[in-house]
């Protein structure tokens, strides 16, 4: 029987890598792979259904389902995750602690990002500042004119203004214009200007004591294939998770070798003993039910920001055949 072949669009990631150079092999599949940004395979994603199989933005993925109009469906493979509290930067000449952000306006790319979505849901937890205390400005980190890239509907109380078309978040920053920025990259006064830093003075801390009190580690992207295709091959999510999750495994184990390091970054045998100490030794799982806390809460986080319109259940994310993985 001939293989099916896909065209299969994501970052060019450690985890990734046994897929790319064939280590491992995804059943039934001739795979097309297409290592791009995650802007760009989100728009194109998004926009256009360029791809069988993708690397979705959470947040993106969630409108979409919430809407009851998105072209694919979940496979639990979690792409990129990270703990955002290194996502928010303030003016520490005029933010002397959290509390000073209530009434100030703060930079985004895009609302409905992933990264700004966890940021919001720690600003919240920790401080209890409400998407309302503050007012929104969208433009282009480093580069002006950027927009959301999908459509959002939200409250009228969540107040927004847009940059000048000219200009970026980051110049807007550096001169002043606005008082702090949230965002998955830097902006690039950051490390220049002496009065832009972080809000959370030490956030590798901030974020270990959060994953100690909630047990959550922030998903940003997961994996997703069109639903024609599930609805002609119904065994393809599950061949697709088994393949990412070797894969990923493998990546893990290999970092893990202190005989030679396998990754430009000193002290890396120290930190994988922290991240294993902290979070057990898969300490980024793949599947439903080890990330039902993070699932849930960030469901509940995206609803109560405005993005969704209706609170979506964990039970909609993902092609029913992944939910019994751990069955198998």
């Amino acid at each position: 029987m001939s293989k099916l072949t896909l065209s299969i669009a994501m970052g060019d990631y450690d985890r990734t890598r046994a897929l790319q150079d064939a280590r491992v092999l995804i059943d039934g599949v001739d795979p097309v792979f297409q290592l791009l940004d995650p802007e760009e395979i989100f728009f194109r994603a998004f926009r256009g259904r360029e791809f069988d199989v993708s690397e979705l933005s959470l947040s993106s993925y969630t409108l979409k389902v919430s809407q009851g109009d998105c072209p694919y469906v979940g496979v639990p493979v979690f792409m990129s995750r990270a703990f955002r509290h290194t996502a928010i930067y303030v003016r520490k000449d005029r933010i002397k602690s959290p509390a000073d952000l209530k009434g100030k306006r703060v930079g985004l790319p895009e609302y409905q990002l992933s990264a700004n979505v966890w940021a919001r849901a720690v600003l919240k937890t920790d401080f209890g500042i409400e998407p309302r205390d503050i007012t929104w400005v969208r433009g282009g980190i480093d580069h002006p004119g950027r927009v959301e890239k999908l459509k959002v509907q939200l409250d009228a109380d969540i107040k927004f203004d847009d940059a000048p078309e000219t200009d970026t978040l980051s110049a807007m920053l550096d001169r002043g214009d606005i008082d702090a920025f949230i965002g998955p990259r830097a902006p690039s006064c950051f490390g220049r200007n002496p009065d832009v830093d972080w809000l959370y003075p030490d956030p590798t801390a901030a974020a270990q004591e959060y994953f100690r009190r909630t047990k959550i580690f922030p998903i940003m992207h997961l994996l997703g294939v069109r639903k024609e295709l599930v609805a002609q091959h119904p065994w393809l999510p599950v061949a697709l998770f088994k393949a990412f999750d070797t894969a990923k495994t493998m990546a893990i184990e290999k970092l893990a070798d202190p005989a030679a390091p396998k990754t430009s970054l000193p002290f890396l045998e120290e930190q994988i003993r922290a991240a294993q100490t902290l979070m057990g030794k898969d300490y980024w799982p793949n599947g439903v039910t080890p990330n039902l806390p993070t699932l849930q809460a960030f469901l509940a986080h995206h609803h109560e920001q405005g993005l969704s319109r209706r609170k979506v259940a964990v039970e909609e994310l993902f092609a029913p055949s992944t939910y019994e993985l751990h069955k198998i």
